[in-house]
């Protein structure tokens, strides 16, 4: 009967710490965009490159959409295109400021109680192309409000990820075609 309910009780702790122990901190060294705007970011986004992560492999034209919510939340839609699959994906979470309303570090959770880190490290004035990462330099995207960039604005962009320690050589650049 004890191993019984230990082996319950043991989830629990695990995820109780698992979920305590979440960085939710940009990298070393890097610092989200202050002043920043929620109301001018939200809207949706067209992934140009990323740095391949496990809940994306594969796919293409994907995109992101942010909406500020009554509570201050920001609902996040995520969605992609399976090529393998021949189908659609989307993830739809929430993010939450993790200090600051004018500063671009939030936590996004699409399970549960479990968050990421989400920094906006490059932003130009118009709110058109973002850099942003996530707790560790393993995690990078490139987005715009447009399906593509410029090659001026492309380097530009680039030029920001490499000086912040991100491995640009292994972007991968998103098929929105």
């Amino acid at each position: 009967m004890k191993n019984k309910l230990l082996l319950p009780l043991i989830g629990l702790g695990s995820l109780a710490l698992l979920s305590a122990c979440q960085t939710l901190t940009p990298p070393r060294g890097i610092k989200p965009i202050s002043p920043f705007d929620i109301q001018k970011y939200q809207g949706k986004w067209f992934e140009v490159a990323r740095l391949e992560n496990r809940f994306e492999k594969g796919l293409t034209h994907v995109t992101a959409t942010y909406r500020l919510q009554d509570d201050g939340t920001v609902a996040v839609i995520n969605r992609g295109f399976n090529p393998k699959k021949g189908q659609w994906s989307e993830s739809i979470g929430k993010a939450r400021f993790t200090g600051s309303t004018d500063r671009a570090a939030l936590k996004v959770s699409f399970f549960g109680p479990f968050y990421a880190s989400y920094n906006v490290i490059a932003l130009d004035d118009n709110y058109q192309t973002a850099l942003v990462c996530g707790p560790d330099r393993s995690y990078l995207w490139l987005l715009s409000r447009q399906r593509h960039l410029t090659p001026a604005l492309r380097q530009t962009m680039l030029a920001k990820a490499k000086q912040a320690g991100f491995a640009t050589e292994q972007l991968i650049w998103t098929d929105q075609e």
